[in-house]
């Protein structure tokens, strides 16, 4: 017997049936839609607001609000500079915790700065210096930081400092590492700033915990010597463990007029390296906080191009 359907119902059905093949379709693209690639993620150095800090325009425990509120950041990056005489005071501590917490920052780590050349030739006072070091370590491990900054300043010739650094360095790792904190060389003048002296550097040490910050910008190794950033960079991102993003001027397409961004990123990236890039802008064209916008923007812009090849 042969059933007969009346038009209303044969087009009721082929309009549900072409409903749920479409809806089908329709999930089976966002299955297989290719995730969205994060290559990197953006925090911001406490370096950025130097000026209105050394001030007193602002104070260090506006900056983990500062970096989400006006900037959508989610990672700080602290100067110890600017807590100096904090490194021990938990009830302050706990005070920076809450508020990067409510904020919904992480602290990432701190930049240390005036507590003695960790390669002095002096015996004693390398030891003081890294002895000196200590209590950031601690106060970076009861903030949450991952890690500190240190210098690796010496002095000497090129063998000698790289002995002497060394030495200092892998005495800091090893009391870094047992509170889990990595102990990071940025290139910031002197031999530092030689990406060949500072990966020799690097082996001498050769423990996991230790590394380097290359920074886009540090490359003057003495008045007479600029040492070339671009293969700094590269040697230097073999041991990485953050990277901070320098920078001063921008021109009218917003791109860096000292360094090109576009180059320098794809180097990072080739590197393997997919952390946290610390936006540390150092210009007096714009203010502080415009210059940390336009960093961002190119860093962002940086981003969606490289993420589409």
């Amino acid at each position: 017997m042969i059933q007969v359907i009346d038009r209303r119902e044969f087009l009721k059905h082929s309009l549900q049936a072409a409903t749920a093949a479409g809806v089908a379709a329709l999930s089976g693209d966002l299955l297989n839609a290719a995730p969205a690639k994060t290559l990197y993620r953006i925090s911001l150095a406490q370096w950025s607001f130097h000026k209105a800090l050394f001030k007193k325009e602002i104070d260090n425990l506006d900056f983990a609000r500062m970096a989400r509120q006006d900037f959508g950041i989610s990672a700080v990056e602290y100067v110890n500079q600017f807590f100096k005489d904090k490194a021990k005071d938990t009830n302050y501590l706990r005070q920076m915790n809450k508020l990067a917490k409510d904020n919904g920052v992480t602290n990432h780590l701190i930049m240390i700065d005036g507590e003695g050349a960790l390669g002095d030739p002096d015996p004693a006072k390398r030891q003081q210096a890294i002895e000196n070091h200590y209590r950031w370590v601690d106060a970076a491990k009861f903030l949450g930081c991952r890690m500190i900054r240190v210098n690796a300043q010496s002095r000497g010739n090129y063998d000698e400092q790289m002995k002497l650094a060394a030495e200092g360095l892998s005495k800091l790792t090893e009391y870094g590492a047992k509170q889990k904190i990595a102990i990071v060389v940025e290139n910031h003048g002197g031999l530092s700033s030689n990406g060949q002296w500072l990966t020799g550097v690097m082996k001498l040490v050769r423990h996991p915990m230790c590394g380097t910050l290359p920074d886009f910008g540090n490359f003057r190794v003495s008045r007479e010597e600029e040492y070339d950033r671009y293969k700094g960079v590269t040697e230097l991102m073999t041991y990485a463990k953050a990277v901070s993003a320098k920078s001063h001027d921008f021109d009218e397409r917003g791109e860096e007029t000292q360094i090109d961004y576009h180059k320098m990123m794809k180097i990072v990236l080739d590197a393997g390296y997919r952390g946290w890039v610390g936006i540390e802008y150092e210009g007096d064209k714009m203010s502080e906080p415009d210059g940390i916008k336009a960093t961002k923007k190119l860093l962002d812009r940086v981003h969606a191009e490289l993420a589409k090849k």
